[in-house]
């Protein structure tokens, strides 16, 4: 895995987590974690409080490297991986669930062995898309040309997606990916951008001047492109109980990270 693979929110979904267990068992892991020394091994002091140390260590030093039984790693992926342990794939608690949530907008699920058990973490994309550094690069690039409306959207479809509203994270999503391309466009053509009635309108005006490209088919005339294409999936709304919905909304959350991603590294090279 990478050096700093897992967001905060999914690193103290994974101390959540290890609330479940017992004195003994979370006395071990702290020895594991070379923590003893900061964490006290007695029973007066509960496990809830213990995980309270724990998480504040871990949040400032996540990216420090100790040794494991499976290697050299860092502490907040050693974290994650005692988090996984925990995991059963037949009784998913709301913890678990929070657990599973954070791990999918990082791109990993938990997987289990042929007999339901001993789950661990896989990548559930490409490592070369880094989605944690993406979101972290969006919300700069965002934050640097003061795109307030399309960075709030994104917040909100991000906190939808934890507390599974998987209807409102793909409204939030298309709101965001729209108000995107609306504040591009206002950024570059600023006169023209006002002048035109409509998002579709300003989208048309970004391909106009070349800022998205006919001939990678990001923008065509006959509408049976990249970014039609894309507005036409995240248009299809819907909360319906079971795994395809979930999976589907993180797929959403992964493709226009990456998306938004691409076009305000364009803006900022001045393309």
């Amino acid at each position: 895995m990478r050096s700093a693979p897992f967001t905060r929110p999914t690193l103290l979904a994974a101390i959540e987590l290890l609330e479940l267990h017992s004195q003994a068992k979370f006395n071990q892991m702290v020895l594991r974690l070379g923590l003893e020394d900061e964490i006290p091994s007695t029973t007066s002091l509960s496990v809830a409080k213990k995980c309270d140390l724990l998480g504040r260590i871990v949040l400032q030093r996540m990216d420090n490297v100790l040794d494991t039984l499976d290697g050299s790693m860092t502490l907040g992926e050693a974290v994650i991986r005692q988090a996984a342990l925990l995991a059963q794939q037949d009784l998913a608690t709301s913890l678990q669930t929070a657990f599973a949530r954070g791990l999918a907008r990082d791109g990993y699920v938990l997987v289990w062995d042929d007999y339901g058990r001993s789950a661990s973490i896989r990548a559930a994309l490409p490592s070369e898309i880094h989605l944690p550094e993406t979101d972290d690069e969006v919300h700069q690039l965002l934050k640097h040309f003061s795109f307030t409306t399309p960075l709030g959207h994104l917040d909100q479809a991000i906190e939808a997606h934890t507390r599974g509203d998987w209807a409102a994270c793909n409204g939030q999503l298309r709101t965001f990916i729209e108000s995107l391309f609306d504040d591009i466009a206002r950024n570059v053509r600023p006169a023209e951008a006002v002048a035109r009635p409509s998002s579709e309108n300003r989208r048309a005006l970004l391909a106009e001047i070349g800022f998205l490209s006919t001939a990678r088919n990001e923008w065509t005339q006959d509408g049976k492109n990249y970014i039609n294409g894309l507005f036409k999936m995240l248009h299809t709304e819907g909360s319906h109980p079971g795994l395809s919905d979930e999976d589907h909304a993180t797929f959403r959350l992964h493709v226009v990270l990456v998306t938004a991603r691409t076009f305000l590294r364009r803006l900022a090279n001045g393309q």
